[in-house]
């Protein structure tokens, strides 16, 4: 650490917040990292690609030795934009879908409406939002 430029920084860091998780398998490892959720992940081993599917919680997972996290941060492409804290299981790094306007377009058929008429209004009735209950039923009374 000494030879490094940011040592003091690195130090501090290390002294609070660092710290050694020992697994007794990948699998354990990779159920750990699901739930810290890093906001960066190294898969060193001699076959990364078989937790691909597995790997579901991290900002940004890096694949086998020749992967490290400088490579994504300067030159791979992958966003620099992480989530950071753990919230990497609820949130993906910042991408391009992050400044695209989206709608949903909604169509159900009277028949459709019909059968799922019940649900809506119970729905509606538990929020106590009759007026939704009875846009539901006036569609569906005949």
């Amino acid at each position: 650490m000494e030879t490094l430029s940011r040592k003091d920084i690195i130090a501090e860091s290390v002294d609070r917040f660092g710290g050694v998780i020992v697994c007794e398998n990948m699998e354990e490892a990779v159920d750990f990292a699901n739930e810290l959720a890093p906001e960066h992940l190294e898969i060193c081993c001699q076959n990364p690609f078989d937790y691909l599917g597995r790997l579901d919680n991290a900002g940004s997972v890096f694949m086998g030795h020749y992967s490290p996290e400088p490579l994504g941060d300067y030159y791979a492409g992958a966003n620099h934009v992480l989530p950071t804290g753990g919230t990497a299981r609820f949130f993906s790094p910042l991408s391009v879908d992050d400044f695209i306007k989206k709608s949903s377009f909604i169509y159900y058929p009277k028949e459709e409406l019909q059968k799922a008429a019940g649900d809506i209004i119970r729905l509606a009735e538990t929020e106590e939002l009759t007026a939704h209950a009875n846009s539901i039923r006036v569609r569906v009374e005949d």
